[in-house]
């Protein structure tokens, strides 16, 4: 066989073989099992600028929460949660997106937070910042290895999670899917 051939072989295998998904990461509580407690600093939601355990308050309503590695938060992320905004607000009005940032450094998260929002201008998610660590709250099972790890809840339990390396606008409709699917149990 030339080797030409044996090059096109391998360009066609390697094009063809199933890509892992971005979400391919284990990341958050346990889908099935009741939303652990939230207690987070509001920084520009309902809430602004109190504390607020959001599982509490959202209880049965459905929820999307993003977990999200303050240090690696960049463009492709935020295009990813606006678009996720922009699809709350359109298809689902019931629904609420939570981000919470992860860090060890609240007092900046406290300043950006805002600024961010002031940006951006999300319109159905509410910027908000765990002041217990960059580990992330207890029971949430936040992977290390995540960027940010996605947690659909309905009903008070957990319907869906998406643990991301990367991410961008592109994994919006998975998560707007699966948001689908739970809402209709």
């Amino acid at each position: 066989m030339s080797a030409s051939r044996c090059l096109l072989i391998v360009v066609l295998v390697v094009s063809l073989a199933p890509r892992s998904p971005a979400q391919g990461i284990a990341s958050g509580p346990e889908k099935g099992k009741a939303v652990p407690a939230l207690k987070v600093y509001d920084a520009t939601g309902a809430h602004k600028e109190k504390e607020v355990d959001y599982a509490a308050e959202r209880k049965d309503k459905p929820t999307v929460y993003l977990l999200v590695r303050a240090d690696k938060f960049d463009r492709p992320m935020n295009r990813f949660m606006k678009t996720l905004d922009a699809a709350v607000k359109k298809d689902f009005a019931d629904t609420y997106v939570v981000a919470v940032w992860l860090t060890d450094d609240v007092v900046k998260a406290k300043e950006l937070l805002p600024r961010v929002q002031q940006s951006v201008g999300y319109e159905a998610t509410a910027l908000t910042c765990y002041t217990g660590g960059a580990e992330g709250p207890k029971g949430w099972n936040v992977n290390a290895d995540a960027h940010l790890t996605a947690v659909l809840a309905n009903k008070g339990k957990v319907a869906a999670t998406f643990g991301y390396r990367s991410v961008n606008e592109t994994d919006v409709p998975a998560v707007r899917d699966a948001l689908k699917e739970a809402r209709k149990k």
